[in-house]
C-alpha cells in the first residue's frame, strides 16, 4: 500500500507540471520571430554536427558530452553509427527530464535534440565517399586531411561545436544530453550546473583515454587535444551567447573629492553615472557610492584619472556581462 501511494504521488505531481502547459500557441505560429527561432535551431545542430563530423571524429577527439561518449561507443561497436548512439541516450534522457523536471525544456529542446543525431547520420553520406569508411583521408577525398595538424583540427572543431550550441541555445533550446545529467546531479547530488557539465565531460575524456589509448593504442596526446578543445569549445559558446561586451563595472567611494570626481565623469569621461546611497558599517557615516558602467579600453584611464584625483579613495571593478540601455546596446536588440 505504501509503494502505490508514493507511485499515485509521482504520478500526480509529474501532472501538475505539465497542467494548463502548450507547446504551441497561435500567436506562435502568426509570429515570424517564432518560426526564424527554429531555423536558427536548424542551422545551429547543422553547425554542431559540422564540427563533429568533420573535425573531431575522423581523429578520434571526444569533446566531451554525449557526441564524445558516442564517438567511444562507436569505437567499441562499429556496425552502429554515432547518429543512432545519438539517440539511444538521448531520448531515454528527455522521457525522464520530462517526467522528472516537467515541460522546462520545452519542444525546442526535443527539437534539436532529435534533430542534432540526423545531421550526425546524413552528412557522413555528404562527406565520404565510402561512410562506412570515415577516416581522415577519405574525408572529402583527402581534401581537409588535417592528420599532421591535430591542434588545428581540435580548435576549429571547437569553434564549430561552441558556436553551433551557441547559436541553439540563443534560439531558446538547448542540444540536452550532458545538460539533463547535470540537471539530475543538481536535482539528486546538490552539484552545481557547471559542475555537472565537467563531471560528465571528464568522465567521457576519461573513458576515450581507456578505449582509445589504453585498448587502442592511439597516442595519449588525442585526450589532451581533447581537453583543449572542450576549453575552446565552451569559451567560445559564452561569447556566442554572452557577446563581446567589454564593459566593466565599477563602484567608486571618495570621502572628499566628489565634485571633482563628478566634473571627470560628466566633463572628461563624457558618461553618465548614479549615485547610490550608503553608509560605512563601522563608522555609520553616510556615503554617496558612484556606480559607473565604462568600456575596457577606458578603464585604465579611468582608473589613473581616479586615483590622481584621490588617493584614498575605495574602488571595485568587476566584468558586465551584458550593458543594455542608452549607450550601450540597445534594450530588446539580441
Amino acid at each position: 500500500m505504501a509503494q502505490t501511494g508514493t507511485s499515485n504521488g509521482f504520478w500526480a505531481s509529474v501532472a501538475n507540471k505539465w497542467r494548463g502547459f502548450h507547446f504551441i500557441t497561435k500567436e506562435d505560429l502568426h509570429s515570424a520571430k517564432w518560426w526564424l527561432s527554429w531555423l536558427w535551431i536548424a542551422l545551429g545542430t547543422l553547425i554542431l554536427a559540422l564540427g563533429f563530423v568533420l573535425f573531431m571524429y575522423p581523429y578520434k577527439l571526444t569533446p566531451g558530452g554525449i557526441w564524445g561518449m558516442a564517438t567511444v561507443l562507436h569505437e567499441l561497436f562499429p556496425s552502429i553509427e554515432i547518429g543512432w548512439f545519438g539517440y539511444m541516450m538521448d531520448i531515454p534522457l528527455l522521457l525522464m527530464a520530462f517526467l522528472v523536471f516537467g515541460p522546462v525544456f520545452g519542444i525546442r529542446t526535443v527539437y534539436a535534440s532529435l534533430l542534432t543525431p540526423f545531421w550526425m547520420l546524413v552528412l557522413p553520406y555528404l562527406v565520404y565517399p565510402d561512410p562506412s569508411v570515415q577516416t581522415a583521408q577519405t574525408l572529402l577525398n583527402g581534401v581537409l586531411d588535417l592528420s599532421d595538424h591535430l591542434l588545428l583540427a581540435a580548435l576549429v572543431g571547437a569553434l564549430f561545436i561552441g558556436v553551433g550550441v551557441g547559436v541553439t541555445v540563443r534560439s531558446g533550446a538547448t542540444t540536452g544530453g550532458t545538460d539533463i545529467v547535470s540537471m539530475f546531479m543538481k536535482k539528486y547530488l546538490h552539484t552545481s550546473f557547471g559542475t555537472g557539465i565537467l563531471v560528465a565531460d571528464v568522465f567521457v575524456v576519461m573513458c576515450s583515454i581507456v578505449v582509445f589509448c589504453l585498448m587502442g593504442g592511439e597516442s595519449v596526446i588525442i585526450p589532451i587535444y581533447s581537453i583543449i578543445a572542450i576549453y575552446v569549445a565552451v569559451k567560445m559558446l559564452d561569447y556566442v551567447i554572452e557577446g563581446a561586451n567589454d564593459s566593466k563595472l565599477m563602484f567608486v567611494i571618495s570621502e572628499q573629492h566628489q565634485p571633482e570626481i563628478e566634473r571627470f565623469i560628466l566633463d572628461e569621461l563624457q558618461r553618465g553615472a548614479t549615485y547610490i546611497k550608503s553608509s560605512g558599517m563601522y563608522t555609520k557615516s553616510p556615503k554617496d557610492m558612484i556606480f559607473l558602467v565604462v568600456g575596457k579600453r577606458q578603464l585604465p584611464k579611468v582608473k589613473e584619472s581616479l586615483r590622481r584625483i584621490d588617493p584614498t579613495l575605495f574602488m571595485v571593478v568587476v566584468d558586465a556581462h551584458e550593458t543594455l540601455g542608452e549607450g550601450f546596446q540597445p534594450l530588446g536588440e539580441e
